[in-house]
């Protein structure tokens, strides 16, 4: 069994897609993860480059956030598309990163990833509000690489 897979039970990957399905409840905007083992390249650049693998940039209003977890570098990253990115408060992203940083510094990964994702759906719901037209632009399960 890789660590990837040893990274979180099935279980707890169920209780994070429950989350996103919380979090995208009263919003538009869409939220994903993807764990895997490490990467070759700087974090940030590979969350990148997995943010466009996924196809996240096609959302409707550029709002999609990607959390992105390299387990064996203990490294992690939280991405915002362009449009939720300009109508953050500007500390959004690092006051994130804290909190999942805080529950990841005591070994609890779950729900470091569900305080993310939490926090994300909050402040999509303020500025991308649910609309009747909404639809899930993406899917809520986790991606592995």
């Amino acid at each position: 069994m890789s660590k990837v897979e040893e990274f979180l039970t099935k279980e707890e990957e169920e209780e994070i897609v429950s989350a996103i399905r919380i979090a995208e409840k009263n919003t538009s905007g869409e939220v994903r993860v993807h764990i895997e083992s490490s990467s070759k390249i700087d974090h940030y650049k590979r969350a990148l480059e997995v943010f466009y693998l996924l196809e996240m940039e096609n959302t409707k209003d550029a709002n999609a956030v990607l959390i992105y977890v390299a387990v064996n570098d203990k490294k992690f990253v939280i991405y915002g598309d362009k449009g939720i990115d300009k109508v953050v408060p500007k500390d959004f992203w690092n006051s994130t990163k804290d909190a999942i940083q805080a529950q990841f510094k005591s070994g609890n990964f779950k729900q470091g990833i569900i305080d993310g994702i939490l926090k994300a759906g909050l402040e999509l719901k303020t500025h991308f509000p649910y609309q009747t037209d909404d639809v899930n632009e993406l899917s809520n399960e986790i991606s592995k690489g």
